[in-house]
């Protein structure tokens, strides 16, 4: 059976992380969610790791599951499932290669705590792992690389969010051209990068480079309620070999969740300050300045896939896996009722959807149609457009969220005056 995994999350720990991130409120989000594989994050912080020790209990299949003193039964029965972590965390290498700074994030997946307190010790000779929970270093990634590989062929390093402009392996603002750049003779040992929330599987097929690459997604959630936004779907053995291997080898990866890329903070250029936001042709029109005043523009992630895509939009590669772009179930019923969507009211719908129909991946992409028809028209139109792409996004840019409509003013009052369970 086919099962989800999000294996990049951060605990509070992290920097600007909700004091929710705990593994109590991953296992019960998780659930809510439909994702049966959860990363831990930030594993290199001493608080953090403490802590799941304390309250995971590691399996035979290189997973670990919360205990059950921790678990809190206060889930919608459909919902309910067996939750298993992943030992995860990210690291900031920050250094100058090349004749350029350069800022580069990577996450790790790891096999067990055995392995873990390894590559704590060896990274706290070079720098403070308990300041924050995604540690910043001095440490070329290919020298992180190094060590990994070290201490274990087990351990995976992904570079993470790869075109985000100011932190990642491609940025435009500190990153590479290509993984050879980066990694050099090692290069042969990364085997896949995340794709981020402002970029998706088809703007990553433009580079031949990346064939070889599997394509992952993950939430990168500072908060519970996140996790999910995006994911990944694997069909192999319930076990941290098999995920593994499937990401190695893309036997068992079936593909990906997404976020539609225009919604993430980075996809088209510009400068938040002035709201200035530009496609990379009105970039290239202005000379990279904005044109309100004068100052750089910030270089975002659509911009740079064009510089070094060497294939044509809409290219895609033989063998290529599944993706599906989706909104996350809390905007979709904050557009059906017109209210924000942090509101009680969504929060309460959200929850008795769920309690209804089961976890929020099988609402927004499993469930007949016809059966959100009787639950409510406009919902059932709503799940439609998202499935098929029929949204309206005005991009992100420059650190700041692409804005999503589903529904145009005037195309509420065709659904006027039908039967609907949001009604107040």
């Amino acid at each position: 059976m086919p099962f989800i995994a999000d294996l990049h999350i951060h605990s509070r720990y992290s920097r600007a992380t909700s004091p929710d991130m705990s593994p109590e409120g991953l296992w019960r989000w998780a659930q809510l969610k439909g994702i049966q594989v959860i990363g831990t994050g930030d594993f290199t912080h001493p608080g953090w790791l403490s802590e799941l020790k304390e309250k995971l209990e590691p399996q035979d299949n290189g997973l670990l599951i919360l205990k059950e003193e921790f678990k809190n039964p206060s889930i919608p029965e459909p919902c309910m499932a067996e939750v298993y972590f992943m030992l995860t965390g990210e690291v900031s290498c920050i250094y100058s290669k090349n004749g350029r700074l350069r800022k580069i994030h990577c996450v790790l997946l790891c096999p067990s705590f055995r392995e873990v307190m390894e590559i704590n010790k060896r990274l706290s000779r070079i720098g403070s792992l308990s300041a924050d929970g995604r540690p910043i270093l001095g440490l070329d990634a290919k020298e992180l690389l190094k060590v990994i590989l070290d201490i274990s062929h087990d351990i995976l390093l992904v570079p993470a969010h790869a075109w985000t402009p100011h932190f990642s392996i491609f940025g435009a603002e500190s990153g590479f051209d290509s993984l050879e750049e980066c990694f050099e003779e090692l290069s042969s040992y990364i085997y896949a990068i995340e794709t981020g929330l402002s970029s998706d599987p088809p703007m990553n097929w433009r580079l031949s480079d990346l064939d070889r690459i599997t394509l992952i997604s993950n939430s990168d959630a500072h908060s519970p309620a996140k996790i999910g936004r995006e994911a990944n779907i694997f069909e192999t053995g319930l076990s941290y070999k098999e995920i593994i291997d499937a990401i190695r080898t893309r036997k068992g990866f079936k593909g990906t969740i997404e976020f539609f890329p225009e919604e993430g903070k980075y996809h088209y250029d510009g400068h938040r300050i002035c709201r200035v936001r530009l496609s990379p042709k009105e970039t290239i029109n202005h000379n990279y300045l904005c044109p309100v005043c004068g100052k750089r523009l910030t270089v975002g992630v659509m911009h740079r896939v064009e510089r070094l895509a060497d294939r044509p939009e809409g290219f895609r590669p033989e063998g290529a896996p599944f993706y599906s772009s989706i909104i996350p179930l809390p905007e979709v019923i904050s557009e059906v009722l017109k209210v924000g969507v942090n509101s009680k009211r969504v929060e309460e719908e959200y929850l008795r959807l769920l309690s209804k129909f089961g976890n929020e991946f099988r609402i927004l992409m499993d469930i007949p149609l016809d059966e959100l028809e009787k639950e409510n028209p406009l919902l059932r139109e709503a799940i439609e457009r998202m499935r098929t792409g029929r949204v309206n996004i005005a991009p992100g840019f420059d650190g700041e969220y692409g804005k999503v409509r589903i529904f145009e003013e005037p195309e509420r009052h065709e659904f006027k005056g039908q039967v609907s369970l949001f009604q107040e």
